[in-house]
C-alpha cells in the first residue's frame, strides 16, 4: 500500500530560517524560525545514545532538517550517514545545513536522500536505499496518526504526523527490511506509541531496550527511548528512567551525555 502523498509546503522564506549552534558550536542547523519542527532535546537525547567509536554506515530515518544524523556525526567521526526526509523544504534545509561552512568536516560523511520511506522497496532502491544496507538507524519519528491532534502549521503538521493509524508499524518494517542482520534501531517516541512499537518490533527486532523520559521526578513519561537488535531474540529490559533534570539537559545541550542502549 502506497502512503499518501504529503502537504504541498511552500519552503519557508530566508527570513523565517534561523541557524543555530548545537553542542557547543560543534554543529550548526538551519531550521524553521517558528511552526516547523525545530530541533530540541528529542533530537539530542537520541544522538546521545550513539557510541563514539561507532563506524560503518547510519540512516536517519525521517531526518528533519538534520539535527540527529549531525549530532551523530560530530559523536562517532567512523560514522556516514544517510538522512532520508520526505517533505521537500526539510530536505532542502538538511542540504543547506550540511553545506554550511561550520559543517565542513562533517560534510563527506552525510548525504541527504529526499524520499518517503513508506513507499514501495523499487523506490527506495532506486533512491539508493537498499535492503540490509545499515548498520545502525536513528529516528526520531512522527507522533500523531492523522486522525490525531493536527498542527496549524502544515510543515509542523506534515513532520509530526505519520500518514495513517498504523503506520508506525510499517515504519519499522522499513526499518527491518533496510538493516542488516545485527544492526541497531534507535528511536524516540511519545509513550502512547508504546503498543505500536511492540507490534512492529516483532519479528524484525529483539533486545529491546526501553527507558522512559521524565521531565521531573514523579511525573509521567513525556518520551521513550527505545533500541533493538535486528535479528536478535533476547528479551525485553527496562532500563532505569531518564529524568531531564539540570545536570542532564546541560549534559545533552553540550554532547557530554552518554546513554548506554546495549
Amino acid at each position: 500500500m502506497n502512503s499518501p502523498t504529503p502537504p504541498e509546503v511552500a519552503p519557508p522564506a530566508a527570513e523565517d530560517i534561523s541557524k543555530d549552534a548545537f553542542l557547543g558550536g560543534a554543529f550548526h542547523l538551519l531550521q524553521p524560525r517558528r511552526g516547523g519542527f525545530r530541533a530540541g532535546h528529542d533530537a539530542l537525547l537520541l544522538a546521545a545514545t550513539v557510541p563514539r567509536n561507532a563506524t560503518g554506515h547510519a540512516l536517519d530515518m525521517g531526518s528533519g532538517a538534520g539535527a540527529v544524523a549531525l549530532a551523530a556525526a560530530v559523536r562517532a567521526p567512523g560514522l556516514s550517514l544517510v538522512l532520508a526526509e520526505r517533505e521537500p523544504s526539510m530536505a532542502a534545509l538538511a542540504r543547506a545545513s550540511i553545506a554550511l561552512p561550520e559543517n565542513a568536516a562533517l560534510a563527506p560523511r552525510l548525504d541527504v536522500v529526499e524520499l518517503d520511506l513508506l513507499a514501495p522497496r523499487p523506490v527506495r532502491e532506486a533512491a539508493g536505499l537498499a535492503d540490509a544496507r545499515f548498520d545502525l538507524i536513528l529516528s526520531n519519528p512522527p507522533f500523531h496518526p492523522a486522525g490525531g491532534r493536527l498542527s496549524p502549521d502544515a510543515r509542523r503538521g506534515a513532520a509530526k504526523s505519520l500518514p495513517e493509524p498504523g503506520s508506525l508499524v510499517r515504519w519499522l518494517a522499513v526499518a527491518g527490511a533496510l538493516s542488516r542482520h545485527g544492526a541497531r534501531i534507535t528511536m524516540i517516541l511519545r509513550p502512547d506509541n508504546l503498543p505500536e512499537l511492540l507490534e512492529g518490533m516483532e519479528g524484525r527486532f529483539g533486545a529491546l531496550h526501553l527507558y522512559a523520559v521524565h521531565s521531573a521526578p514523579g511525573d509521567p513519561a513525556i518520551r521513550l527511548l527505545a533500541s533493538a537488535v535486528r535479528g536478535s531474540r533476547a528479551p525485553l529490559l527496562i532500563r532505569p528512567p531518564l529524568v531531564l533534570d539540570e545536570a542532564l539537559r546541560r549534559a545533552v545541550s553540550s554532547g557530554e551525555a552518554e546513554i548506554s542502549v546495549s
